[in-house]
Order: structure tokens, then C-alpha cells, then sequence
């Protein structure tokens, strides 16, 4: 068996279709990184069943679709298909080659498929795991596994030799039947206290059914006494509602003859308001003339007194202004000026303007003197200044220079002492350093002694701890697999609970069949109750698949209730009829020796066809009711389909044909067609369904938290022990981790000391350089400085070697500022002559402007003065035109005056008859409003009696179920009471009574009265008071439970058998496993031995078993020792060291139990060139017995390969594959 082609499309790089044609013997799969060369590895996983997205290097399961590129557009789907070549028939399966295909879509939704014909998960998984290929896919190594099988705990590891063996899935389903195992525990337990606990209550359940059967004839007084009293308040009620009724009329009758005055009155009123409305136009009209010509007369008045006012204002100002020239020599004398004085000084000070504009063309020419003076001396002294600036820069100079010298031969001489002074300092640093280098040493080696002989104790450390967190990890998936479980089953419990309720209430019939069962339940006559039997369904047992067929047989009897005699039956047909409670079909015993209706139309069973049965072979029940049922079904025969059915008919005409589709052929009639709602039968088989699962459920959910208690203890227990290992294990780690850091430490020290001697060194070779050159730079400025010194010597007695004279430039400047101040006193002489002139004529100006405004203001006044005058003349006409139209208007007046008031007069005569026919109406309708009040009272009295009549129906209605005619028919006042029997003490039910009460006998009783009644009543429920609280279902209950003691027996029993029988089969697999698991464990340690050595010549390896004594659970540890080292935790191996020990691990599991094939992804990659051959080797080996298919970036891996395959992507990202047989190579 091998790998015989792997198809991908639109898997993750693979966008177009992509085949690899594969052959037995090694694979070499190459090409850059990159490239996809690992999504060949994760589409045979994928293809395989794998359900990890992280497995597969992705976030979620749709990250395997191509996802596009920027030329291709992404895909829609991924498909895998993997063909095997089967032909060594390894696979379970008769096929030569079996072809699996995986398809995923970016909707979510995924497909397997076997040979082209849909399949499940499961069936892939199952098919490859006989083959040793398990949902662990062990087989395929991937990157970064070979260090995971190095840290997987011992029980992982076991696994891997398990799912090598082949027996995983055995241990699989072991697991599942010791979890159901478990559960049946719980229910056997559950089950026993329920059945002790229902032993218990038989007893006192028995005496509150007797105390029930007592209660009922108390119960029956009360109502009875209940009722006559209802009745007589409902009569009384009713009396009273018909003499409120016929005291209404009288009522409605004087409402009426007040309502007609009412409206007479009103017309009388419309009429007097119309007269009114008439008369007060002519009012309003004389009214208006009269405001009008008042006002009119007023205005006129009001003219001429404001004419008069003004004509004297006018005259009087006229008056005192008729003074003339002399009122205005009196104005000019006391503030005005005389234009012309005022015109004489402005000429006087045009003069003086003159004078002074001619003095200042004098003050000019002084100035632009004083300018030039200024300038030639400036220009002198500049001229000076230049010169001795000259001379003092050029000593500076000659001074900077040798200065410059001077401190240049001091610096260099400064470097010089320092660049000795750092010399002997780094000489010390070299000496020191060595030191320090030589302690460190010394203190490494002694350290180095120290981890060597802590790294013994590490072991024991290391096994307590991954002990305890495999027994933790192990007890928390416990608790989340319980926790589940309680989930699950509370979960079913509550929907089998309203399923139960939900079909109990279906299975209540709304007609007189459920009053029968309910007054059998209840309260009835004496005897009542044991007469009926029961429904027909829940006493009829049917056999499975036929009960829509015996329900359409039976018809309406299907929903029948069992009597217990045909006097029984007539009597229950008698209270339904009483009652007024609908229609019941009721099953009676059959009298022996009666003819049946089906007589001489049965067959036998040897005559029918095949899949035929009589129908009364199809059902059971009590034996009181078959004889019934026999007679009901005796001529029916059940068949499977219509087809059948029609052919009894032929062959026998006289039976009646039942599908178990529930279509009727009977003789002469058809009955059939889709499916209804479901029947009792159908409805009672449902129930007693859901009412097992309920049970079920219950029980699973109470053993899932027995359970989960003590699982969670041990979690508890376990964490303690996992912390207290992880504190010791840390604790270890921290002292090696300490003494690894000093071992660190004291190196770094080391190598820093000797690195720093080094480089001190060096360093002491450039400052003895630098410092010949810092000499030789020393000699060169000290000559240049003596060169420098003579030649300033030298030049000493000349101009240059001293300060020039300043006296001629301070001259020079002294004489610039005076000629600067005799400049300024010119401007300023010129400014102020100038400043004389503008004032001067500024007063001029404000001079022969006064003159003008006087004389343009005597030139107003005149003006105003005759206008004035021409205003008093118009004032005095119209004050005399104002008086003539007053005295004229006041006649106008008096006349609309006369009016006014003989229309007033007219219409307060009328407004007085309006007042008086306004009174008349508001009393008529004070009247009628009253009638109308009291009218409303008595229909408001009316109206609550009706409701109290109404109350007293209904609660006749709900508390005795009687109809208000029949309530006072029969229990009203009128009636007599009959005499009351005696009640035994011991009295049973009412049977043969109605509910109601019997219909009282006229023939005997006394009379009605009210307070014997009542007292009747408070007997009747104080004797109930006494007897305490009843049960009305206790004897239904007592019966159900001495059923469900019987049936719970006979559960336990089963459970205890079954258990017994799961424990054989559990130790038989127990046997199985374990010889197989130790056989392939024997094998794989032989194997890695040797393989290990091989790998590291000269090292130890081996496997040991957890718990040698406990070979179903015990996990396996590897130790491995390679040559040289005394360590044995993996942990301390180096990388490379950890790949070869994993890869001995999965060669030994390979060697010891083989698979068809194995796919190793890169698992050489750190390996070096010897390693690598002795792997090669190993692989060489493996292709005998296996299939190999590799990803390799090495060349000598590529070398031992049959066939190759180059994997590259072009620039569009998509991967690309090529391929090559290395046999085809050799032999070109």
C-alpha cells in the first residue's frame, strides 16, 4: 500500500490543478523557501481528516482556499484527492485503489468523499486507522515536530505506539463502555433509592385515599346546601329588578308632559330675544348721531381756544420787538461786535505777518553758513581718524602673533606631560586586568564543578512534576467531560419534561368522556368512582408500528372510556345528559354466550397474507375489556400497505382491512387519506416515551454531578501536589539558573578582563607615538617663536613699536562739535520766526471771519420779525370762524340727546319681558333635569342589581356548574328539601350520583328555610375542616405508584444484568489491549536502542515505562545519553541532539509497527553532515518496508531519492511543481 497520486486545486498556493505522480521508495519534494513545498505536507493532512486550523498554519479552516494575488482572482473552493494503491489489500475495503477527496468551500461547507461516494469523518478516520494511520497522524512529521514529540508528556508518547498498534480506536471505544458503564451505575443507584422511596409512600398514600372516599358525601351536603342558597338570592335579586322595571314608567311619563312645557317656553323665549334683537339697532343708531355731533362740537372748541392761545403768543413777541434800532443798539451793547473794528484789526495784523516773512530769508542764509563750517571740519577729523586707526592695528597685530606662539608651545608642552601621565596609567589597567582575568578563571572552574554534580538531582525533580501534571490535566478533562455531561442530560430532562406535559394535556378530551374521568377521580355517587375503568388507551397495550392502525380500526372507541358494567354505562349517559356535557363513547363488558358483530367473518391466521395479523393479536389489555374489544376488532386485520389491504379485500370480502397507515377497507365503506392528528393510542405510546426518556435523563444528570463532585476533589488534590512539584522544580531550576548565570558571569568577566589588557595594550603603543610626535611639534614652535621675538626687537625704536599720537585727531574733533552747535542755533532761530508768522496769520484769518457771521446774523433777526406778524393775522380769522360753528352745533346736539333716550326707554320694556320668559324656561328645565337624575339613579340601581344577578349566575355556573334556569328550577325557595341520609363514618364514593345532587323529590322533604340552610352549610364544612386537607387524585396516585413500584422492580433487575454483561466485555478488551500495547512496546524499546546508537555512536538510549505494574495506563519516558555526557534530561540537549533523539523515537515506532507511508517535512534541516548520513541510512532502510515522501533543502537527501519533485512559484503566486525519476537520470 502507498501513496499512489495526490490532485490539489485551489489549495492554499495550488490555484490551478495540480497531480503528483508518486511511486514506492523516497520522494524528494525541493525548491526555495517559500515556495509551498509545506502545503503539500498540510493537504495530505488535510486530506487525511485533519480538523486543526492551526495544524494546518492557519487561523481558520477557510485559510486552505486559495486566497488570490494581484493576477488571479481568489477561488471559491479547495479540493484535495488522494488515490492509494491498495492491491495488498491493507485497507478494509475491496478496491485495488481507494480514492479519497476532501472539498472545502469559502461558504463553510465541507465534503468528503470515498471512491467518488459521499462519506463521513468518521468513515475516512475508521478506514485509515486499521491501516495504522490514526487521527494523531503520527505518520507525518512536520516542522517544528520532532521537539513537540520530545515535550509531549508520557501518556502522548504511549499514544503514538497505540495508534501505531492499531488498538487506539479499540481504547476509544473502551472509554465509551466504561462511560456508559459509569451511567448505568448511576441509574442502578438511582433506581434502588426510587424504589425504596415508593415502598415508603405506599402507606400513608393509602390512608389519604380513604380519607378522600369519606370526604365525598360531606362534599356533597355542602353543594347541596350551596346550592339552594345561591338559588334563593337569585330570586330575590330578580324580584327586585322587575318592581324597579315597572316603577321606571311613571318616571318617563312626567318627564315627558314637562319636556313639552319646555318647549313652549323656549319658543315664548325665541320670540321676546327677536324683539330685542330689532330694538337695539334703533338705540345703537341714535347713540352714534348723538357721540358724533358731541364730539364734532368739542373738536370746534378745542380749534378756536388754541387759536386764540396762539394769536397772543404772537402779538406779544411782536410787542416787545417793536422797539427797532433801539432793542438793537440794546443787543449790540450787551454781547455782539461791530463787523467793521473787527475788519481793522485783521489788516493791522497783515502788516505784522510782513515784517516778520522778511526776517526770516535773513535767518536762512546764517544757516546754510553754519551747515558748511560743520562739514569742513568733519571732513578734517575723519581724515585723522583714519590714520591713527591705521597704526594701532598694525601693533596689535605684531602683539597677537607672539602671543599666539607663546601659547601654542605651552599646549603642546601641556600634551606632552599628559600623554606620559596616561602612559603609566594604562600600564597599570594591563596589570590589573590580568589580575582580574586570572581570579575569574579560577572562580569559573570551581562553579563549573558545582552545576555538574546539581544536574544529578534534577531528574527525580523533573519526573514528580510532569507526574503531577499529567494526573492534573487528566483530572480537569474529567471535570469538563462531566460538566458536559450534567449539561446534556439537564438539557434532554427538560425537554422530555414538555414533551410529557405537553402530550398530557393533548391526551384531555374536551368532552363527556374526560367529565367521566374526572368525577371518577373526584368526587362522586357511591360506587361511581370503581365503575369506571379508565380510558381505553391507557389500558390498551398495542404492538409497536400498528397503533395508527388499531386507532383507525377502533375509531371513536380508540378514545373510549372502560365502564364496568352496562348499568354503569347507562347511568353515566344519564349524568352526561344532565349535565349537558357533550357525547362519550364507553367500552362495556361483553355477557358470555352474547353473538359478537364479527362472528363468522374471522379467518385464521394460516389463511391471511404474508405481513397480515388479526388485530386482536396486535393489542392487549385487561381482561374485563378484551371481551369488548374482541368484539370490536374481531373482523379486522391489520396489513402493511394499501396494496395488501385490497387484496384481502378481494380474497375475503367479509373482513375489514386496516393499513398501518390507518386507511379503512371495510365491507361496503372506505375510510383513509393523509394523516391527521395523532390518536390516543398513538398519543399514550408517545407519552409513556417521553415520560422513560424523562427518567432516563434525570437519572444521567444526577450521575453526571455525583461524579463531578468527586472529580472535582481530585482535581483539587492533584493541583495541590502539581504546585508543590512546580515549586520544587523551580526552586532547582532557580539555583542551576543562578549558578548558570555566575558561570555566565565569571566568563564574561574573564573574557571582558583579557579584552580590556588587550586593548590596553594597543592603546599604550598609539600614546607612545603620539607623544614622540607631540615632542617633535614642540621643538618647531619654540623656533619660530625666537624668530618672532628678534624680529619685534629688532623694529622697537621705529614708528611701529609704539603707540601713534592722538593729540591732532581730539583737536580736530573738539572743533567739528563746536561748528555742530552753531548749526543747531540756526535752525532753531530760523524755526522760531517761522512759528511767529503761522500764529500771526492764523489770528487774521479767525478776525474777518467774525465780521462775516455778524452781519449775516442781523440780517436773520429782521427776517423773523415779519414772519411772526403775517402768523397773528391767520390766528385771529380762524378763532372767530371756530366760536360761529360751536354755537351752531350745541342745537344739533340736544336734539340727538331727545333720541337716545325714547329708544333706551323702548328696549328696556322688551329686555324685561326676556328676563321674565328666560325665568319660566330655566325652571321647566330645572325640573326635567331632576326627573332626568332620578331617572338615571334608578337605572344606575337597575343596572347593579343586573351585575349582582350576573355574579350570582356565574358563580353558580363555576362553583356547581348549574345553568341560572336549572339552578332556581331546581334548588329554589319554592322547592322542599329533601330529608338528608345519614353519613357512615366509613362512606365511601356517590355511585350512581350526580355531581349536581339528585333532583329534589316533591313527593318528600320540608320546606325551604333560609337559616337552616346556612346552618347546613357550616355543618357540612366544618366536618371537611375536621377531616384535614384531601387529596381528590389520592386514589388515582395510589394506584399509578403501586404500578411504578412494580415496573421499577423489574428495571433494577435489568440494569444489574446488563452491567454484568458490560464488565465481561470491558475485561476481555482490557486483555486484549494490553497484550497488544505490550508487544508493540517491547518491539519499539528494542528498536530505539538500536537505533540510538546508530545515531550517536558510542550513546545510550532507551524507553521506560511509567508504571511497569500497570501496563493499560503506564506512559513511556525516553532517556537518552549521548557519548561524552553523563545528562539524561532531554531538556539539556542541544538542538541537533534533540531532532536525532525524536527521529530515533519515530524510526523505532516506524521499524517496530510500519505504516504504509510516512511524510517527513524538513526534519534534517539541523542536522550536521555526519549526522545527516546516519539518517540517510535510516531512511534507506525504511524505504523497503514504507513509503517516504520528503521535504529537504539538503543535496545529500536528494541524492538517495528515487524521484524528485521541484516546487517553485512564479511572480503571480501561484506554485508550480515539476518532476523527475533520478533512476531515468542514471541511465541517460
Amino acid at each position: 500500500m502507498y501513496v499512489k497520486s495526490l490532485t490539489l486545486r485551489g489549495f492554499k498556493s495550488f490555484a490551478s490543478a495540480t497531480t503528483l505522480k508518486l511511486e514506492p521508495g523516497i520522494t524528494a519534494i525541493v525548491g526555495p523557501n517559500g515556495s509551498g513545498k509545506s502545503n503539500v505536507v498540510d493537504a495530505l493532512a488535510w486530506v487525511m481528516g485533519e480538523q486543526g486550523a492551526k495544524s494546518l498554519r492557519g487561523g481558520t479552516m477557510e485559510d486552505v482556499i486559495f486566497a488570490g494575488t494581484a493576477q488571479r482572482p481568489p477561488l471559491g473552493r479547495a479540493e484535495v484527492t488522494m488515490t492509494i494503491d491498495n492491491s495488498d489489500g491493507a485497507l478494509p475495503i475491496d478496491y485495488s485503489e481507494v480514492t479519497l477527496r476532501r472539498t472545502m468551500f469559502r461558504s463553510g461547507g465541507s465534503e468528503y468523499a470515498l471512491n467518488g461516494t459521499p462519506c463521513r469523518l468518521l468513515d475516512v478516520q475508521e478506514l485509515l486507522s486499521d491501516s495504522g494511520i490514526g487521527r494523531e497522524m503520527h505518520v507525518i512529521v512536520g516542522q517544528g515536530q520532532l521537539d513537540a514529540v520530545l515535550r509531549a508528556t508520557p501518556e502522548e508518547r504511549r499514544g503514538f505506539i497505540e495508534e501505531a498498534a492499531g488498538v487506539l480506536k479499540h481504547r476509544k471505544r473502551k472509554e465509551r463502555a466504561l462511560r456508559k458503564l459509569a451511567a448505568m451505575e448511576a441509574n442502578l443507584t438511582r433506581l434502588t433509592d426510587l424504589t425504596a422511596e415508593i415502598r415508603r409512600q405506599l402507606g400513608p398514600l393509602g390512608r389519604q385515599a380513604e380519607t378522600a372516599r369519606r370526604a365525598g358525601a360531606i362534599q356533597a351536603q355542602a353543594r347541596d346546601a350551596r346550592a339552594r342558597l345561591l338559588a334563593d338570592d337569585l330570586a330575590q335579586s330578580v324580584a327586585l329588578l322587575e318592581q324597579g322595571i315597572a316603577d321606571e314608567s311613571a318616571v318617563l311619563t312626567r318627564r315627558a308632559e314637562l319636556s313639552a312645557e319646555l318647549e313652549q317656553a323656549r319658543e315664548q323665549l325665541n320670540a321676546i330675544q327677536a324683539r330685542v334683537a330689532a330694538a337695539t339697532p334703533a338705540v345703537t343708531s341714535a347713540q352714534e348721531r348723538w357721540f358724533a355731533l358731541a364730539s364734532l362740537r368739542d373738536r370746534l372748541g378745542a380749534i378756536g381756544a388754541l387759536a386764540a392761545e396762539r394769536h397772543r403768543l404772537l402779538t406779544d413777541d411782536g410787542a416787545e420787538s417793536g422797539a427797532g434800532p433801539e432793542r438793537q443798539a440794546g443787543t449790540a451793547g450787551r454781547g455782539g461786535r461791530d463787523p467793521e473794528q473787527l475788519r481793522a484789526s485783521a489788516a493791522q495784523l497783515r502788516a505784522e505777518q510782513a515784517d516778520l516773512e522778511a526776517g526770516i530769508q535773513q535767518r536762512r542764509q546764517e544757516l546754510d553758513v553754519a551747515v558748511a563750517a560743520r562739514a569742513e571740519a568733519e571732513a578734517a577729523y575723519a581724515t585723522e581718524r583714519d590714520r591713527v586707526a591705521a597704526l594701532q592695528r598694525a601693533a596689535a597685530y605684531r602683539r597677537e602673533q607672539l602671543a599666539r606662539l607663546r601659547g601654542a608651545v605651552a599646549a603642546v608642552t601641556s600634551r606632552i606631560e599628559a600623554g606620559e601621565a596616561e602612559r603609566d596609567r594604562l600600564l597599570q589597567v594591563i596589570e590589573r586586568s590580568t589580575t582580574r582575568a586570572t581570579e575569574a578563571e579560577r572562580e569559573f572552574a570551581r562553579l563549573e564543578g558545582t552545576v555538574a554534580a546539581d544536574e544529578e538531582g534534577e531528574e527525580g525533580l523533573d519526573a514528580a512534576y510532569e507526574a503531577a501534571r499529567a494526573e492534573l490535566e487528566a483530572g480537569q478533562e474529567q471535570v469538563r467531560v462531566l460538566q458536559e455531561a450534567e449539561r446534556t442530560a439537564e438539557r434532554d430532562r427538560s425537554g422530555a419534561l414538555a414533551r410529557c406535559e405537553a402530550l398530557e394535556l393533548s391526551l384531555r378530551s374536551g368532552d363527556g368522556a374526560q367529565l367521566l374521568l374526572d368525577e371518577a377521580a373526584g368526587v362522586g355517587e357511591a360506587g361511581f368512582g370503581a365503575a369506571v375503568l379508565g380510558p381505553l388507551s391507557a389500558t390498551l397495550q398495542v404492538r409497536p408500528g400498528w397503533e395508527s392502525a388499531v386507532a383507525a380500526a377502533l375509531g371513536p372507541a380508540a378514545e373510549a372510556v372502560a365502564m364496568a358494567s352496562v348499568e354503569a354505562a347507562g347511568h353515566a349517559l344519564l349524568r352526561l345528559r344532565e349535565r349537558d356535557a357533550g357525547r362519550a363513547a364507553m367500552l362495556v363488558p361483553v355477557t358470555e354466550g352474547i353473538a359478537l358483530p364479527g362472528d363468522g367473518r374471522t379467518v385464521p391466521a394460516a389463511d391471511l397474507p404474508d405481513g397480515a395479523i388479526p388485530a386482536t393479536e396486535a393489542v392487549t389489555c385487561r381482561d374485563d375489556v378484551m371481551g369488548a374489544l374482541a368484539a370490536l376488532l374481531g373482523s379486522t386485520v391489520l396489513v402493511a400497505d394499501l396494496a395488501s389491504a385490497t387484496q384481502l379485500r378481494r380474497s375475503h370480502p367479509q373482513l375489514t382491512a386496516v393499513t398501518a397507515d390507518g386507511d379503512v377497507l371495510a365491507p361496503g365503506w372506505v375510510y383513509g387519506g393523509s394523516s391527521g392528528a395523532p390518536s390516543h393510542l398513538e398519543l399514550r405510546a408517545a407519552l409513556e416515551a417521553a415520560r422513560s426518556a424523562l427518567d432516563e435523563a434525570g437519572a444521567r444528570r444526577d450521575r453526571a454531578r455525583f461524579a463531578l463532585v468527586a472529580a472535582r476533589e481530585r482535581v483539587a488534590e492533584a493541583r495541590e501536589r502539581s504546585e508543590a512539584a512546580l515549586r520544587d522544580l523551580n526552586a532547582s531550576d532557580a539555583r542551576m539558573a543562578g549558578l548558570a548565570e555566575q558561570l555566565g558571569s565569571w566568563n564574561a568577566i574573564a573574557a571582558s578582563a583579557r579584552a580590556e589588557a588587550a586593548r590596553t595594550e594597543a592603546t599604550v603603543a598609539q600614546a607612545g607615538q603620539r607623544l614622540e610626535e607631540a615632542r617633535a611639534e614642540r621643538e618647531r614652535l619654540q623656533d619660530q617663536l625666537g624668530r618672532a621675538q628678534a624680529h619685534a626687537d629688532a623694529g622697537g625704536a621705529g614708528d611701529g613699536g609704539r603707540e601713534p599720537a592722538t593729540d591732532t585727531r581730539d583737536q580736530l574733533d573738539a572743533a567739528a562739535g563746536t561748528a555742530r552747535g552753531a548749526e543747531t542755533e540756526a535752525r532753531l532761530a530760523l524755526r522760531t520766526a517761522e512759528e511767529r508768522v503761522l500764529a500771526i496769520a492764523g489770528r487774521a484769518d479767525a478776525l474777518e471771519a467774525a465780521a462775516r457771521a455778524e452781519t449775516a446774523a442781523r440780517l436773520r433777526d429782521e427776517e423773523r420779525r415779519q414772519r411772526r406778524a403775517a402768523q397773528a393775522a391767520v390766528a385771529a380769522r380762524v378763532r372767530r370762524a371756530a366760536e360761529l360753528g360751536a354755537d351752531e352745533l350745541t342745537a344739533s346736539v340736544e336734539l340727538a340727546l331727545a333720541a337716545r333716550t325714547a329708544a333706551e326707554t323702548a328696549r328696556g320694556q322688551v329686555e324685561e319681558a326676556l328676563t321674565a320668559a328666560r325665568a319660566r324656561v330655566d325652571e321647566v328645565t330645572a325640573q326635567v333635569a331632576e326627573l332626568t337624575d332620578a331617572a338615571h339613579r334608578d337605572e344606575v340601581a337597575r343596572a347593579a342589581q343586573r351585575i349582582r344577578i350576573e355574579q350570582l349566575e356565574q358563580r353558580g355556573r363555576d362553583e356547581l356548574g348549574l345553568e341560572p334556569e336549572v339552578l332556581v328550577a331546581e334548588f329554589g325557595p319554592h322547592r322542599l328539601v329533601p330529608d338528608e341520609p345519614s353519613v357512615p363514618p366509613d362512606a365511601g364514593g356517590t355511585e350512581g350520583g350526580s355531581e349536581h345532587g339528585s333532583v329534589p323529590d316533591q313527593g318528600s322533604g320540608t320546606a325551604y328555610v333560609r337559616e337552616v340552610q346556612e346552618k347546613r352549610l357550616a355543618a357540612a364544612e366544618r366536618k371537611l375542616n375536621q377531616l384535614g386537607r384531601i387529596n381528590p387524585l389520592a386514589l388515582e396516585e395510589f394506584a399509578a405508584l403501586e404500578e411504578r413500584h412494580a415496573f421499577l422492580t423489574s428495571q433494577v433487575e435489568d440494569l444489574r444484568r446488563s452491567k454484568r454483561d458490560l464488565l465481561d466485555i470491558v475485561r476481555e478488551v482490557d486483555a486484549r489491549v494490553q497484550q497488544v500495547f505490550a508487544d508493540a512496546y517491547a518491539d519499539t524499546a528494542a528498536a530505539f536502542e538500536g537505533v540510538f546508537a546508530r545515531l550517536f555512536p558510542g550513546g545510550q538510549g532507551r524507553l521506560v515505562l511509567t508504571d511497569p505494574d500497570d501496563m493499560l495506563t503506564t506512559g513511556i519516558e525516553v532517556e537518552a545519553r549521548p557519548p561524552g555526557k553523563k545528562i539524561k534530561r532531554l531538556s539539556l540537549l542541544s538542538g541537533g541532539e534533540r531532532s536525532l533523539t525524536a527521529v530515533a523515537l519515530l524510526v523505532a515506532i516506524f521499524k517496530a509497527r510500519p505504516s504504509p507511508f510516512y511524510i517527513m517535512d524538513e526534519v534534517e534541516a539541523a542536522l550536521d553532515d555526519t549526522n545527516l548520513d546516519r539518517l540517510l541510512v535510516l531512511f534507506e532502510e525504511l524505504r523497503d518496508s514504507s513509503q517516504l515522501i520528503v521535504i529537504t533543502h539538503q543535496k545529500r537527501t536528494m541524492e538517495v531519492a528515487d524521484a524528485l519533485y521541484g516546487v517553485s512559484m512564479r511572480g503571480d503566486g501561484v506554485t508550480t511543481v515539476v518532476s523527475q525519476r533520478l533512476a531515468e537520470v542514471v541511465r541517460r
